[in-house]
């Protein structure tokens, strides 16, 4: 059985911690410790943590919206029976897209008792407030951030309704192969520019890994700042050694500037393939700046167009005049997630919602998973990527086929 390095002691299994931790849930049902929060008919506090100002506040914000959509929508149907109708109160915080300011709202929300939280975005915010939780033994319900470190240091409380670096990438890589090779194998070259922070740095060292091992040749790694203002060197250095492909791992305000600067100096290459872009797979990209963001394809996080849930909250976030975008069904998901874990426990005590998360096998989401169902470290099993390409004014699912919407257009055409 795995070890875990965990706050309350030295190799101790995951598994045996959330059983621990239970047990104390128990006792503290049975009136043998205070609880932390006394919630049947009342409410229970949840942590929605977010970067809503600084460089990624867009996403941030987007990813706000999806969990304050689930609570309102949880609450208007009743909360959770299994409390007696507890309603869901939730606790908002700001990252600041910063490490350590993350940390400080996690024990800013630990004083305010929130049973759970739900974050952080970034994959460094994410590093840090899963940390800071687990003294407080607080169970995180991960929405978004792929770096694998989050699910590799053995912490109880970490629950990552997402998938990380190493599924996204693979899934990447392989449909990259499948679409170039249709083609004649028409791409050879590859050109990443990537933001230097974790996600960026640590998907730019995996694609330099692995790209050579499917037949591509590396020939430049570009970092940027997060903010970063000017693309235009980065530009002259894509006009000097003409890669086939390009591949942007950025986020969503030095994406757009990066394709909107290659199109007006007409760098034409064979795609502009991303993993996790932070605009690829963006109405708000598609509908401000449609000419830059035409034909780009992303293997990124995505609803499953089939379910009418999808489309019914895609509509509720379009009429209050805000764009669609996966952070929004993301969070909306992982509340849900909450949820379902706060009705089978039965109890609003930390440990037990832990161990409602470890024994989950929900399969009431949006995203297009099989189940929720984590497994040691925490990962959720069933977590995928798909691969979508923007076509005229709208987002098309290319990759898996059993959720397509449009078959790829590769290579991109002339946009000049």
């Amino acid at each position: 059985m795995t070890k875990a390095k965990h706050p309350l002691g030295r190799g101790v299994s995951r598994r045996r911690i959330i059983k621990g931790t239970a047990s104390v849930a128990a006792l503290t049902a049975l009136g043998g410790f205070p609880n932390v929060l006394r919630a049947q008919g009342a409410t229970v506090k949840v942590g929605v943590l977010h970067p809503v100002t600084g460089a990624i506040a867009f996403a941030g914000t987007q990813a706000r919206i999806g969990a304050e959509m689930a609570i309102e929508e949880i609450n208007k149907a009743g909360g959770i029976k299994s409390l007696g109708g507890a309603k869901l109160e939730p606790v908002f915080g700001d990252t600041q897209g910063k490490p350590e300011v993350a940390a400080t709202e996690v024990d800013r929300m630990a004083r305010e008792e929130i049973v759970a939280l739900i974050g952080s975005f970034a994959s460094s915010n994410t590093l840090a407030t899963t940390q800071a939780a687990a003294k407080h033994g607080i169970p995180c319900i991960v929405d978004v951030a792929v770096s694998d470190k989050i699910v590799g240091r053995g912490l109880d409380n970490v629950f990552r309704f997402s998938p990380g670096f190493g599924k996204c990438s693979e899934d990447a890589l392989n449909n990259l192969v499948n679409i170039n090779a249709s083609a004649g194998n028409l791409a050879k070259t590859v050109t990443i520019i990537h933001e230097d922070s974790l996600f960026g740095s640590g998907l730019a060292g995996l694609l330099n890994k692995r790209l050579p091992d499917f037949g591509f040749e590396v020939i430049e790694t570009i970092a940027h700042a997060t903010p970063t203002r000017d693309f235009s060197n980065v530009v002259t250095k894509l006009r000097s050694t003409k890669p086939d492909l390009i591949v942007p791992a950025n986020y969503y305000n030095e994406y757009v500037l990066l394709a909107r600067t290659m199109l007006q100096q007409r760098i034409q290459p064979k795609a502009i393939y991303s993993v996790l872009g932070g605009a690829a797979s963006n109405y708000r990209f598609v509908k401000e700046h449609p000419k830059a963001a035409q034909y780009i394809m992303d293997c990124n996080h995505w609803p499953d167009p089939r379910k009418d849930g999808t489309q019914a909250l895609r509509q509720k976030v379009e009429a209050t005049g805000k764009f669609f975008t996966y952070e929004v069904p993301m969070n909306y998901d992982c509340v849900r997630l909450f949820a379902d874990a706060l009705e089978r426990a039965a109890s609003a005590e930390r440990g037990a919602v832990k161990a409602a998360l470890s024994s989950a096998n929900w399969k009431g989401m949006i995203m297009p998973y099989a189940a929720v169902e984590f497994d040691e470290k925490g990962q959720n099993k069933h977590a995928r990527p798909v691969n979508t390409q923007i076509i005229g004014d709208d987002i098309e699912i290319i990759f898996p086929d059993e959720l397509a919407s449009a078959k790829v257009v590769y290579p991109m055409p002339s946009r000049g």
